[in-house]
């Protein structure tokens, strides 16, 4: 009878993406409805996290739908990066390669395991998998070394993500081919070499993209130069180097080491603007005076020659002790800085102190010491001059000497409106902890928010929840403006040498300016290029921060069993998440792990309560922990709840 009951429901088929949690069980979601088909564990039929799959599921009355996994249609990639464990004592037959994002691990006769060691992390391709064995049989094609060290993490992290770490031959001789043909052409360019010039950027720094110029034309007005590698004066469109930036469309930048987006020869040499080198550069000059209203500006080709590469802190010291090194031309530079601030405030632009966690590595690039660098005067500095420039080349390009729009064709970097729902959740979590938003003025409430957590423990968890319910900042010919800055107009220009973008900015700048020497592609080309950069873009900070993740579990393994000061970020199910407030990074305890009561989630999703004492956690609440463990192969930092009375 019950063999009936179920061929009657059971003839419903589709096809869709499987989930796989890393018990087994799996979940379909039917986009139809909002609903998911659950799929049990022995019904998952070689089905691996990802894949397009047709299933077979049925509704009983009360139950979840359930199904079970006819055929793979689709793999969603045969090809894994994973730690190779060999169990030597059992003699096993088999070595196997173990992978957090699949729910099985990957089957290798151990007679293909010659030239590899146990805990080798490797890429490891699916070869079969007969229908009744429970594990896929593969083979290694290719080692990166031993788990955890820092090359191999390097370099599994950009196989993962499909970007090489070298040039081919044909790119590599292309760029030296310009690189020796490179005459300075000075004919239609702008004289500055007689003009103060300098370059501020970190102390690693060996790509120098920018460089300010300064002089005094009367006791009211200053003449500023903000002067941009000239890289689209190199690269021509469509030549084999301009389609391998293309497609690279930005740097990446990991702790001590650089996937540059254009040959080293190129990036740090011939486009970098080194001191006392005749540099071709676009630049961004205007007049200003003592109040900080721009008088006049030109755009054009220019050369120059930087008097002094500066790092941040040198400038730091010579604006704090008011000496040093052209300090009068500095300290000019950093008082107009401060005005562009103020001006851009008034204007409704946010305010996000950064902090970056900065190491220390040894000559075998491990993490030795640690600190948190903060934007400092000398940072502003030179972001709100490239920000002005930014804003005024797309000001430019997009309106008439009248101030009506031009309508002509720009890449923008443009910014959306918040989510309402996320900025109604951010309000709600804050308010336990005293804080208040207006929903109706939501930026001003903002900004009147970062003024008032500065220097607070939950600074860091308020600011990540505050980018979270913005939206992402992407690249566009269709132009919403700039809603984080309050820009109308905005684009990037000034960092040609690491981002494709504002390589097709300088090329378009160009066109507009040359009498259209430079040919226009259709605006779909453009469009097309932009979406490219903002995939790609997404990419490489989404890699930075799994590898900064990576350096910050290797770091901290040093302090386990020690006590720190943390703060809750986020609740799940069966765990709290805390930011240790030293390192700027998350651990995690388990709820069950917490002697002190047994709390559960509350139903809000962002506080949990003791079942016997009652007592409340919210998300920003300050505990203390102790590090327990940290795991490098799952980067991940597990925590003991300290009891906090």
């Amino acid at each position: 009878m019950k063999k009936q009951i179920k061929k009657k429901h059971y003839n419903n088929l589709y096809t869709g993406f499987i989930h796989i949690t890393n018990h087994g069980y799996a979940f379909i979601h039917i986009n139809e409805s909002q609903k998911d088909i659950f799929i049990p564990k022995n019904k998952t039929n070689r089905a691996l996290e990802g894949d397009l799959v047709k299933v077979k599921f049925y509704n009983k009355k009360g139950i979840k739908i359930q199904g079970e996994v006819l055929k793979v249609i689709k793999r969603k990639t045969q090809q894994f990066i994973g730690i190779l464990k060999i169990n030597v004592q059992s003699n096993n037959k088999y070595g196997i390669v173990h992978n957090n994002n699949i729910h099985v691990d990957i089957l290798i006769p151990i007679q293909r395991l010659k030239k590899y060691h146990h805990n080798d992390k490797v890429l490891v391709k699916i070869t079969s998998w007969p229908k009744k064995y429970p594990n896929p049989f593969g083979k290694i094609v290719k080692g990166f070394g031993s788990s955890g060290e820092y090359k191999t993490e390097i370099f599994s992290l950009l196989e993962e993500y499909g970007i090489s770490h070298t040039f081919s031959k044909k790119i590599e001789n292309e760029a030296k081919k310009i690189f020796s043909k490179s005459i300075l052409d000075i004919n239609l360019r702008r004289d500055m070499r007689k003009v103060n010039t300098f370059t501020i950027d970190p102390l690693d720094a060996k790509d120098f993209d920018d460089a300010l110029s300064i002089r005094k034309l009367n006791y009211d007005t200053w003449e500023i130069g903000v002067h941009i590698s000239d890289v689209s004066h190199y690269i021509k469109e469509g030549s084999l180097l301009d389609q391998e930036a293309y497609s690279r469309a930005t740097s990446i930048y990991f702790v001590g080491k650089v996937i540059p987006m254009l040959p080293q020869i190129l990036s740090n040499d011939l486009c970098s603007l080194q001191p006392k080198k005749d540099k071709l550069s676009f630049s961004y000059i205007f007049n200003i005076n003592r109040k900080g209203e721009i008088l006049k500006n030109w755009f054009g080709k220019t050369i120059i020659r930087s008097n002094r590469k500066f790092t941040y802190d040198e400038v730091q010291s010579i604006i704090e002790q008011k000496k040093g090194d052209y300090y009068e031309d500095i300290y000019t530079l950093f008082l107009f800085s401060k005005i562009l601030i103020q001006n851009r405030l008034k204007h409704g632009g946010f305010y996000l102190e950064k902090v970056e966690v900065k190491f220390h590595l040894d000559k075998n690039n491990d993490p030795i010491s640690l600190h948190l660098e903060k934007n400092n005067d000398a940072h502003r500095l030179i972001e709100e001059f490239m920000l002005l420039t930014n804003r005024k080349i797309s000001e430019f390009v997009s309106l008439n000497l009248d101030g009506n729009p031009s309508n002509n064709l720009y890449i923008y970097r443009i910014h959306d409106v918040p989510d309402f729902q996320k900025i109604f959740l951010l309000k709600k979590i804050i308010e336990p902890l005293g804080y208040f938003l207006d929903m109706k003025n939501i930026k001003n409430s903002i900004n009147h928010l970062l003024k008032k957590i500065k220097g607070k423990p939950e600074q860091n968890m308020i600011e990540n929840l505050i980018l979270r319910s913005m939206s992402k900042a992407k690249y566009s010919t269709k132009n919403i403006g700039h809603y984080g800055l309050s820009f109308i107009y905005y684009t990037h220009f000034t960092s040609p040498i690491r981002r494709y973008s504002d390589i097709i900015a300088h090329r378009l700048l160009y066109h507009y300016l040359n009498n259209k020497e430079y040919k226009l592609k259709t605006i779909e080309f453009y469009e097309k290029q932009s979406g490219h950069c903002s995939y790609k873009e997404r990419i490489a900070i989404d890699i930075e921060r799994e590898f900064l993740k990576y350096m910050q579990v290797k770091y901290i393994r040093k302090f386990i069993g020690k006590e720190f000061d943390g703060v809750i970020t986020g609740f799940t199910d069966w765990s709290v998440y805390i930011d240790l407030l030293l390192f700027q990074t998350e651990g995690m305890v388990r709820l069950r792990d917490i002697k002190e009561d047994s709390y559960v989630l509350n139903s809000n999703n962002y506080s949990i309560i003791g079942e016997k004492k009652r007592k409340i956690y919210n998300l920003g609440d300050k505990v203390k922990v102790k590090l327990i463990d940290a795991n490098i192969e799952k980067k991940q930092i597990t925590l003991d709840w300290i009891e906090n009375i």
